[in-house]
């Protein structure tokens, strides 16, 4: 039998890499492949980039190698009537058949980029070599010699222009004596005059106010480079200077039609409107009210318009709004699958975009979940009930005093408040836990950075009830006390403050985190005198607080090698320490490693620490977990077909314990151990991106498993053992 499955899928192999063909009418070509090649070492080009003024490609391949959506195009018949033929045209991709007069636009666009680039009297030519029904084009790229600039010079027809544009640092600019002389830097040259200009009142300029004139030099590949700003021109006046605009009347108007009164306060609409009555015009003061208003979340759009004064360089402003609904009410049911235990939760949402009608948005979330526990013996029950009430009052700026107006007006900030209880009733215990909230956050408008601080996060988590076979099984019985675990089923007092970064500039991404809790109330304890317990802990409102310190890095470099394949390197590191009141960190602030987002291998909460191993899956998620954390991930994305993309994974990592605990024998960080604990896997997934989210399928296969010491243990990558070595993940949005 496994014989003949081999054979019939070998076959069918055969049959679709036969078929790329099939819908390539006589007598004209599949263009198999497009390849991109310089004849000489070129300083400023880079092929890579060149390859994007390429008209006419193949079609796209299956992690570079094979066309999998053309073959899967292929498989369908040529009646179209039948439903099955229109899936597979609609997952697959049609024949690409090669277009000569594409390859000649396709010369052409690669000639006019290698000549802005400064190579002016370079060539291209295009080389096909036939194959049967296939092509294969190469494009060679002769760039030649580039032009420098041997002098930059400016001709301003405007004398107020002129004595505006000698505030630009000559350094600052961008074309300097001696650079290659590029159509980009030209353009970007025109770019930052007009921005300088219209940011200090001269509303009707434009870049094309702007030419140049180039002379160049016999016998040299030098350039005399000479920049003309033309006075202003229009058919009525004729030439004239160009004229600084100031702001006249500014005016706020609803944008809806059944709306008479715009539902924000003046103040509101004076704090995120930049333009001021009787000062210069300025682009950028434009665009930052536009980008105020966008933020504000009762605002649906804004549209800005200036009316212009016939006797003076005077603009009228009418700032139009229209407004979202301020209140709405939304209910989200959902399935849970916890470990193989099947619930439902519903959530009902109310949320109001502007209850002091200044957008301040206010949500009050009510929670309710159900789980059917499998497994439990000895217990009462064995169901899992949550619910949950929480709310969130968001500011939409600074809610802060002794901040300057200039720093409030450039950054965009959001102030928030939240309050949270949750009600947990599990068959071994119940849990309450109580939160309240200070934060804030914020960004640059110029820059990709943004920032967090949790000025006050106050977390009190409260067990009123633990059964009595839980307690004698793991807390009270002395032959297997686990310390670590009874600490987590203890009452805490958790009192933190926290910042946070982020950069993105979607080709690297860099996300940090530092928190500390307990500072704050140690300096009070010592001052006061605060009670201590039994366990020679000082204790907040007969409480003991929790005292540690906790940092995280993340690090992302996305390659884009085509718009079909990426290549993703990811490091993440973190780190905590318990100190003074605390001998062990609270579960929540534990790191754990193994699932979708981290060494894929491995299920979540079973790798680590170090070379630990589980011996009861019950507890198991207490004892593997950690105060270390190291994740190296690398990752090779490709799109395939239809919604389908594919990726190809590396992953390493591990946890670590900081301290010597009994219950987790091997899990302590040693530096000259450490290397020998990192655990690697390796794997494949399948992704469906449907726009708005992204559905994922990763599946692992141990390579390195650092909780074996013999050979065939500790290389499954050498050992191959599917039963004990896969992992299969289900999750929704990339790992990272």
């Amino acid at each position: 039998m496994s014989k003949r499955i081999v054979f019939f899928a070998l076959f069918a192999l055969l049959i679709i890499s036969c078929a790329e063909t099939k819908y390539v009418p006589d007598g004209e070509y599949l263009l198999d492949k497009v390849e991109l090649q310089s004849d000489q070492p070129a300083r400023y080009i880079s092929v890579s980039d060149m390859r994007s003024y390429i008209r006419q490609r193949g079609n796209s391949r299956w992690f570079s190698t094979t066309k999998l959506p053309l073959k899967t195009y292929s498989l369908s018949g040529r009646d179209s009537s039948k439903w099955v033929n229109r899936m597979l045209r609609a997952m697959g991709e049609p024949p690409v058949i090669y277009d000569s007069a594409l390859t000649m636009q396709s010369m052409q666009s690669l000639l006019s980029q290698m000549q802005n680039l400064g190579y002016l009297r370079s060539s291209v030519d295009v080389a096909t070599f036939v194959r049967g029904k296939k092509l294969r084009a190469v494009y060679t790229l002769h760039p030649g010699v580039p032009y420098f600039l041997r002098s930059v010079n400016y001709d301003i027809q405007d004398s107020a222009v002129a004595k505006i544009l000698d505030g630009i640092n000559p350094a600052q600019r961008v074309l300097q004596k001696g650079m290659v002389f590029n159509a980009d830097n030209l353009d970007r040259e025109r770019s930052q005059i007009t921005q300088y200009l219209v940011n200090r009142g001269y509303y009707h300029f434009n870049k094309d106010f702007i030419s140049y004139r180039a002379d160049s030099i016999e016998g040299t590949n030098e350039i005399d480079l000479t920049l003309v700003l033309h006075p202003y021109h229009d058919n009525t006046t004729g030439y004239r200077p160009h004229q600084v605009y100031t702001i006249g009347r500014i005016n706020y108007l609803s944008g809806d039609a059944d709306k008479q009164e715009i539902p924000l306060r003046r103040k509101v609409l004076e704090r995120n409107t930049f333009l001021t009555e009787g000062q210069t015009y300025s682009a950028r003061d434009l665009r930052n009210t536009y980008n105020h208003f966008g933020r504000l979340g009762i605002v649906r759009y804004t549209s800005i318009n200036f009316h212009e004064s016939e006797e003076k360089p005077v603009l009228d402003c009418d700032i139009n709004l229209s407004t979202n609904k301020s209140s709405t009410i939304s209910f989200q049911p959902e399935g849970t699958n916890t470990a193989g235990d099947l619930g439902a939760a519903a959530t009902l949402t109310f949320q109001n975009r502007n209850i002091f009608r200044g957008s301040e948005n206010l949500s009050i979330e009510l929670r309710g979940a159900y789980e059917a526990i499998r497994g439990l013996e000895g217990y009462a029950s064995d169901n899992y009930v949550e619910y949950s009430i929480g709310s969130h009052l968001t500011f939409p700026r600074f809610v802060a005093p002794f901040l300057a107006r200039s720093f409030r007006r450039r950054i965009n900030a959001t102030s928030e408040l939240s309050a949270n209880y949750d009600m947990q009733n599990r068959p071994e215990f119940h849990r309450r836990v109580f939160s309240v909230a200070w934060k804030y956050k914020w960004n640059d408008q110029r820059h990709h950075d943004r920032y967090q601080v949790d000025l006050l996060d106050l977390n009190y988590i409260y067990m009123p009830w633990i059964s009595k076979t839980f307690s004698d099984e793991y807390l009270e019985n002395t032959s297997s006390r686990n310390s670590i675990l009874r600490y987590n089923y203890e009452n805490l007092f958790i009192m933190k403050i926290g910042f946070g970064y982020t950069y993105n500039n979607e080709r690297w991404a860099i996300k940090a985190n530092v928190e500390t809790a307990g500072n704050l109330l140690n300096l009070a304890s010592n001052a006061l005198h605060f009670h201590t317990n039994a366990e020679g802990q000082s204790t907040f409102l007969n409480i003991a607080y929790a005292q540690y310190a906790r940092g995280t890095f993340d690090f992302t470099r996305n390659i884009n090698f085509d718009y079909n394949n990426q290549l993703v390197f990811h490091v993440g590191l973190g780190i905590a320490y318990p100190y003074g009141n605390s001998r062990i960190l609270p579960f929540e602030k534990r790191y754990f490693s193994g699932g979708a987002n981290s060494v894929r291998g491995w299920s979540v909460r079973s790798l680590g620490p170090g070379k630990f191993v589980g011996t009861d899956g019950r507890i198991d998620f207490i004892n593997q977990t950690g105060d270390m954390k190291l994740d190296v991930n690398l990752e090779y994305r490709a799109k395939l077909f239809w919604k389908f993309s594919g990726a190809l994974f590396l992953d390493a990592g591990n946890i670590w314990t900081l301290r010597e605990y009994e219950e987790q024998p091997g899990g302590k960080f040693e530096l000259t151990e450490f290397w020998n604990q990192l655990a690697a896997s390796y794997g494949l997934g399948i992704r469906l991106n449907f726009d708005y989210f992204i559905v994922r399928f990763d599946m692992g296969m141990k390579a390195v498993n650092p909780a074996y010491d013999d050979h065939i243990g500790h290389f499954p990558l050498l050992h191959p053992k599917f039963s004990r070595d896969f992992a299969f993940h289900f999750a929704v949005g990339l790992p990272f």
